[in-house]
Protein backbone atom coordinates (compact mmCIF):
# COMPACT_ATOMS: atom_id res chain seq x y z
CA UNK A 1 0.00 0.00 0.00
CA UNK A 2 1.07 3.60 -0.46
CA UNK A 3 -0.47 5.40 2.51
CA UNK A 4 -3.12 3.18 4.19
CA UNK A 5 -3.33 -0.57 4.78
CA UNK A 6 -6.96 -0.43 3.54
CA UNK A 7 -5.64 0.08 -0.02
CA UNK A 8 -4.68 -3.62 -0.07
CA UNK A 9 -8.24 -4.97 0.27
CA UNK A 10 -11.10 -3.71 -1.87
CA UNK A 11 -14.74 -4.81 -1.60
CA UNK A 12 -17.35 -3.84 -4.21
CA UNK A 13 -15.17 -1.13 -5.71
CA UNK A 14 -14.01 0.61 -2.52
CA UNK A 15 -11.26 0.19 0.05
CA UNK A 16 -12.28 -2.06 2.95
CA UNK A 17 -13.43 0.00 5.93
CA UNK A 18 -11.59 -0.03 9.25
CA UNK A 19 -14.66 -1.65 10.83
CA UNK A 20 -14.69 -4.53 8.33
CA UNK A 21 -10.96 -5.09 8.71
CA UNK A 22 -11.23 -5.00 12.52
CA UNK A 23 -14.04 -7.58 12.44
CA UNK A 24 -12.03 -9.83 10.11
CA UNK A 25 -8.94 -9.47 12.32
CA UNK A 26 -10.86 -10.42 15.48
CA UNK A 27 -12.37 -13.47 13.77
CA UNK A 28 -8.99 -14.56 12.42
CA UNK A 29 -7.35 -14.20 15.84
CA UNK A 30 -9.91 -16.62 17.28
CA UNK A 31 -9.07 -19.23 14.64
CA UNK A 32 -5.29 -19.03 14.82
CA UNK A 33 -3.10 -20.24 17.65
CA UNK A 34 -0.90 -17.36 18.89
CA UNK A 35 2.30 -19.17 17.83
CA UNK A 36 0.84 -19.75 14.34
CA UNK A 37 -0.14 -16.09 13.95
CA UNK A 38 3.34 -15.00 15.07
CA UNK A 39 5.02 -17.32 12.55
CA UNK A 40 3.23 -15.85 9.52
CA UNK A 41 4.81 -13.26 7.26
CA UNK A 42 3.16 -9.87 6.76
CA UNK A 43 1.83 -10.94 3.34
CA UNK A 44 0.65 -14.36 4.57
CA UNK A 45 -1.37 -12.79 7.39
CA UNK A 46 -2.74 -10.13 5.01
CA UNK A 47 -3.87 -12.87 2.60
CA UNK A 48 -5.75 -14.68 5.38
CA UNK A 49 -7.24 -11.39 6.57
CA UNK A 50 -8.45 -10.60 3.04
CA UNK A 51 -10.07 -14.03 2.69
CA UNK A 52 -11.98 -13.53 5.94
CA UNK A 53 -13.04 -10.03 4.85
CA UNK A 54 -14.18 -11.45 1.48
CA UNK A 55 -16.59 -13.94 3.11
CA UNK A 56 -19.88 -14.09 1.22
CA UNK A 57 -18.67 -12.51 -2.02
CA UNK A 58 -19.50 -13.99 -5.43
CA UNK A 59 -16.11 -13.25 -7.03
CA UNK A 60 -12.70 -12.80 -5.45
CA UNK A 61 -9.63 -11.50 -7.28
CA UNK A 62 -6.31 -12.10 -5.54
CA UNK A 63 -3.05 -10.56 -6.71
CA UNK A 64 -0.07 -12.79 -6.06
CA UNK A 65 2.76 -11.26 -4.06
CA UNK A 66 5.91 -13.00 -5.31
CA UNK A 67 3.85 -14.82 -7.88
CA UNK A 68 3.81 -18.55 -8.32
CA UNK A 69 3.49 -21.88 -6.66
CA UNK A 70 5.11 -20.77 -3.38
CA UNK A 71 3.04 -17.60 -2.93
CA UNK A 72 0.53 -17.30 -0.08
CA UNK A 73 -2.32 -16.89 -2.59
CA UNK A 74 -1.53 -20.32 -4.08
CA UNK A 75 -3.48 -22.01 -1.26
CA UNK A 76 -6.76 -20.77 -2.76
CA UNK A 77 -8.61 -22.99 -5.27
CA UNK A 78 -8.83 -21.05 -8.54
CA UNK A 79 -11.35 -20.99 -11.38
CA UNK A 80 -9.14 -18.72 -13.46
CA UNK A 81 -5.51 -17.59 -13.37
CA UNK A 82 -4.34 -14.41 -15.10
CA UNK A 83 -0.65 -14.28 -15.96
CA UNK A 84 0.49 -10.72 -16.63
CA UNK A 85 3.77 -9.90 -18.47
CA UNK A 86 6.65 -11.84 -16.93
CA UNK A 87 10.01 -10.15 -16.45
CA UNK A 88 13.01 -10.30 -14.12
CA UNK A 89 11.96 -9.80 -10.50
CA UNK A 90 12.28 -11.69 -7.18
CA UNK A 91 14.94 -13.93 -8.73
CA UNK A 92 15.99 -15.24 -5.31
CA UNK A 93 12.56 -16.88 -4.98
CA UNK A 94 11.44 -17.46 -8.57
CA UNK A 95 14.59 -18.37 -10.52
CA UNK A 96 17.42 -16.70 -12.40
CA UNK A 97 16.15 -17.11 -15.97
CA UNK A 98 12.91 -16.00 -17.65
CA UNK A 99 12.07 -19.65 -18.32
CA UNK A 100 12.49 -20.56 -14.62
CA UNK A 101 10.54 -17.50 -13.43
CA UNK A 102 7.73 -18.23 -15.90
CA UNK A 103 7.49 -21.89 -14.89
CA UNK A 104 7.39 -21.02 -11.19
CA UNK A 105 4.57 -18.52 -11.77
CA UNK A 106 2.67 -20.80 -14.12
CA UNK A 107 2.74 -23.74 -11.72
CA UNK A 108 0.19 -21.84 -9.61
CA UNK A 109 -2.42 -22.27 -12.39
CA UNK A 110 -5.14 -24.87 -11.79
CA UNK A 111 -7.79 -24.89 -14.49
CA UNK A 112 -7.94 -22.07 -17.01
CA UNK A 113 -5.35 -19.47 -17.95
CA UNK A 114 -5.54 -15.98 -19.39
CA UNK A 115 -2.11 -15.11 -20.78
CA UNK A 116 -1.28 -11.44 -21.30
CA UNK A 117 1.12 -10.38 -24.10
CA UNK A 118 4.59 -11.52 -23.07
CA UNK A 119 7.86 -9.67 -23.70
CA UNK A 120 9.77 -12.97 -23.78
CA UNK A 121 8.94 -15.87 -26.10
CA UNK A 122 10.14 -18.39 -23.47
CA UNK A 123 7.22 -17.40 -21.19
CA UNK A 124 4.72 -18.30 -23.92
CA UNK A 125 6.53 -21.58 -24.62
CA UNK A 126 6.47 -22.46 -20.91
CA UNK A 127 2.73 -21.72 -20.72
CA UNK A 128 1.95 -23.87 -23.76
CA UNK A 129 4.09 -26.75 -22.45
CA UNK A 130 2.46 -26.77 -19.00
CA UNK A 131 -1.04 -26.29 -20.47
CA UNK A 132 -0.57 -29.35 -22.64
CA UNK A 133 0.75 -31.36 -19.70
CA UNK A 134 -2.08 -30.41 -17.30
CA UNK A 135 -4.95 -29.91 -19.73
CA UNK A 136 -5.43 -26.19 -19.07
CA UNK A 137 -7.31 -23.98 -21.48
CA UNK A 138 -5.36 -20.86 -22.53
CA UNK A 139 -7.04 -17.61 -23.59
CA UNK A 140 -4.43 -15.41 -25.25
CA UNK A 141 -4.66 -11.61 -25.04
CA UNK A 142 -5.75 -9.97 -27.32
CA UNK A 143 -6.52 -12.92 -29.65
CA UNK A 144 -9.43 -14.04 -27.45
CA UNK A 145 -11.29 -10.71 -27.94
CA UNK A 146 -13.39 -9.71 -30.94
CA UNK A 147 -12.59 -6.70 -33.14
CA UNK A 148 -15.41 -4.60 -31.68
CA UNK A 149 -14.08 -4.99 -28.12
CA UNK A 150 -10.53 -4.20 -29.26
CA UNK A 151 -11.71 -1.06 -31.05
CA UNK A 152 -13.71 0.11 -28.03
CA UNK A 153 -10.79 -0.57 -25.66
CA UNK A 154 -8.45 1.50 -27.83
CA UNK A 155 -11.00 4.35 -27.84
CA UNK A 156 -11.27 4.25 -24.04
CA UNK A 157 -7.47 4.23 -23.61
CA UNK A 158 -7.05 7.15 -26.01
CA UNK A 159 -9.77 9.16 -24.25
CA UNK A 160 -8.15 8.45 -20.87
CA UNK A 161 -4.66 9.31 -22.13
CA UNK A 162 -3.33 5.90 -21.13
CA UNK A 163 0.02 4.58 -22.37
CA UNK A 164 0.26 1.24 -24.16
CA UNK A 165 0.83 -0.83 -21.00
CA UNK A 166 -2.46 0.33 -19.46
CA UNK A 167 -4.32 -0.52 -22.67
CA UNK A 168 -2.78 -3.99 -22.46
CA UNK A 169 -3.96 -4.25 -18.85
CA UNK A 170 -7.51 -3.33 -19.95
CA UNK A 171 -7.45 -5.98 -22.69
CA UNK A 172 -6.18 -8.56 -20.18
CA UNK A 173 -8.96 -7.68 -17.74
CA UNK A 174 -11.53 -7.87 -20.53
CA UNK A 175 -10.29 -11.33 -21.54
CA UNK A 176 -10.52 -12.52 -17.93
CA UNK A 177 -14.02 -11.06 -17.59
CA UNK A 178 -15.22 -12.89 -20.69
CA UNK A 179 -13.55 -16.13 -19.59
CA UNK A 180 -15.37 -16.00 -16.23
CA UNK A 181 -18.79 -14.80 -17.38
CA UNK A 182 -19.12 -15.84 -21.05
CA UNK A 183 -20.43 -12.30 -21.58
CA UNK A 184 -19.01 -9.43 -23.63
CA UNK A 185 -16.68 -7.28 -21.51
CA UNK A 186 -18.09 -3.78 -20.86
CA UNK A 187 -14.74 -2.07 -21.55
CA UNK A 188 -16.48 1.31 -21.94
CA UNK A 189 -16.89 1.35 -18.14
CA UNK A 190 -13.13 1.36 -17.59
CA UNK A 191 -12.87 5.17 -17.86
CA UNK A 192 -12.83 7.17 -15.71
CA UNK A 193 -10.94 4.73 -13.49
CA UNK A 194 -9.01 5.55 -10.33
CA UNK A 195 -5.53 4.01 -10.68
CA UNK A 196 -3.48 5.40 -7.78
CA UNK A 197 0.22 4.94 -8.41
CA UNK A 198 -0.08 3.77 -12.03
CA UNK A 199 1.04 6.45 -14.48
CA UNK A 200 -0.83 8.84 -12.20
CA UNK A 201 -0.72 12.56 -12.94
CA UNK A 202 -0.65 14.06 -9.46
CA UNK A 203 0.30 17.55 -10.68
CA UNK A 204 0.52 19.18 -14.12
CA UNK A 205 4.25 18.39 -14.25
CA UNK A 206 4.45 15.27 -12.03
CA UNK A 207 3.78 11.62 -12.95
CA UNK A 208 3.76 8.97 -10.21
CA UNK A 209 4.23 5.26 -10.86
CA UNK A 210 4.90 2.57 -8.24
CA UNK A 211 6.58 0.21 -10.70
CA UNK A 212 9.95 -1.04 -9.49
CA UNK A 213 11.25 -3.76 -11.81
CA UNK A 214 12.92 -3.69 -15.24
CA UNK A 215 9.72 -4.55 -17.09
CA UNK A 216 7.89 -1.65 -15.41
CA UNK A 217 10.76 0.67 -16.29
CA UNK A 218 10.70 -0.45 -19.93
CA UNK A 219 6.94 0.17 -20.12
CA UNK A 220 7.41 3.69 -18.72
CA UNK A 221 10.28 4.45 -21.07
CA UNK A 222 8.04 3.43 -23.94
CA UNK A 223 5.21 5.63 -22.63
CA UNK A 224 7.56 8.62 -22.29
CA UNK A 225 9.26 8.16 -25.67
CA UNK A 226 10.62 11.50 -26.83
CA UNK A 227 10.22 13.08 -23.38
CA UNK A 228 12.88 13.87 -20.79
CA UNK A 229 11.93 14.06 -17.13
CA UNK A 230 13.62 14.46 -13.77
CA UNK A 231 13.46 11.04 -12.10
CA UNK A 232 12.69 11.13 -8.36
CA UNK A 233 13.99 7.72 -7.35
CA UNK A 234 15.14 5.24 -4.77
CA UNK A 235 14.92 1.46 -4.44
CA UNK A 236 15.00 -1.50 -2.10
CA UNK A 237 18.29 -3.35 -1.78
CA UNK A 238 17.06 -6.50 -3.57
CA UNK A 239 16.09 -4.66 -6.78
CA UNK A 240 18.04 -4.72 -10.03
CA UNK A 241 18.57 -0.95 -10.17
CA UNK A 242 21.11 -1.19 -12.98
CA UNK A 243 18.55 -2.79 -15.31
CA UNK A 244 15.79 -0.41 -14.17
CA UNK A 245 17.86 2.74 -14.65
CA UNK A 246 19.31 1.51 -17.95
CA UNK A 247 15.76 1.09 -19.28
CA UNK A 248 14.72 4.54 -18.08
CA UNK A 249 17.88 6.38 -19.08
CA UNK A 250 16.60 7.64 -22.48
CA UNK A 251 13.74 9.41 -20.68
CA UNK A 252 15.77 10.79 -17.76
CA UNK A 253 17.23 14.30 -17.54
CA UNK A 254 18.77 13.54 -14.14
CA UNK A 255 17.97 11.55 -11.01
CA UNK A 256 17.00 13.15 -7.69
CA UNK A 257 17.35 10.67 -4.84
CA UNK A 258 14.60 10.73 -2.21
CA UNK A 259 15.32 8.97 1.12
CA UNK A 260 12.99 6.06 2.01
CA UNK A 261 12.45 4.49 5.40
CA UNK A 262 13.16 0.93 6.45
CA UNK A 263 16.02 -1.53 6.67
CA UNK A 264 15.36 -2.85 3.15
CA UNK A 265 16.33 0.44 1.48
CA UNK A 266 19.34 0.31 -0.82
CA UNK A 267 22.45 1.96 0.70
CA UNK A 268 22.88 5.43 -0.77
CA UNK A 269 26.48 4.85 -1.89
CA UNK A 270 25.46 1.68 -3.74
CA UNK A 271 22.76 3.53 -5.69
CA UNK A 272 25.14 6.40 -6.46
CA UNK A 273 27.75 3.94 -7.78
CA UNK A 274 25.20 2.55 -10.27
CA UNK A 275 24.22 6.06 -11.39
CA UNK A 276 27.86 6.99 -11.93
CA UNK A 277 28.52 3.83 -13.90
CA UNK A 278 25.54 4.59 -16.15
CA UNK A 279 26.67 8.23 -16.42
CA UNK A 280 23.33 9.57 -15.17
CA UNK A 281 23.65 12.88 -13.29
CA UNK A 282 22.12 12.86 -9.82
CA UNK A 283 21.57 14.93 -6.70
CA UNK A 284 19.37 14.79 -3.57
CA UNK A 285 15.66 15.53 -4.00
CA UNK A 286 14.65 18.80 -2.37
CA UNK A 287 11.51 20.18 -4.00
CA UNK A 288 9.49 20.33 -7.22
CA UNK A 289 10.38 23.06 -9.70
CA UNK A 290 7.25 24.05 -11.64
CA UNK A 291 9.39 24.69 -14.73
CA UNK A 292 10.49 21.05 -14.97
CA UNK A 293 8.70 17.73 -15.60
CA UNK A 294 9.06 14.88 -13.09
CA UNK A 295 8.61 11.12 -12.89
CA UNK A 296 8.36 9.67 -9.37
CA UNK A 297 9.25 5.98 -9.64
CA UNK A 298 10.90 3.17 -7.71
CA UNK A 299 8.43 1.49 -5.33
CA UNK A 300 5.47 2.06 -3.04
CA UNK A 301 8.03 3.32 -0.50
CA UNK A 302 9.17 6.03 -2.90
CA UNK A 303 5.55 7.04 -3.61
CA UNK A 304 4.81 7.29 0.12
CA UNK A 305 7.96 9.32 0.85
CA UNK A 306 7.21 11.71 -2.02
CA UNK A 307 3.55 12.25 -1.14
CA UNK A 308 4.43 12.90 2.50
CA UNK A 309 7.17 15.33 1.50
CA UNK A 310 4.69 17.19 -0.70
CA UNK A 311 2.11 17.30 2.09
CA UNK A 312 -0.35 15.04 0.25
CA UNK A 313 -0.46 12.25 2.82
Amino acid sequence: HILRFNERIWIDGSEASDARLDAAHEKLQKWLRPETAESLSYFEYTTLLALVAFEGLDYVVLEAGLGGEFDATAVVPKDLSVITPIGFDHQAFLGETIEAIAETKLRSVQNRLVLAPQPYKKSVEAAEKLAQKHGWRIDRVPEALDDETLKEAKRVAKEAGWPRFLLQNLLTAATAYEAMTAEKAPVEKAHPLDLPGRFQKIAPNVLLDVGHNPLGAEALADALAGEKRVLVYNALADKDVKRVLSALKPAVERVEIIPIAGERAMPRLELEAVLEKLEIPYRPFEEIDEKESYLVFGSFWVAEAFLKRMGRA
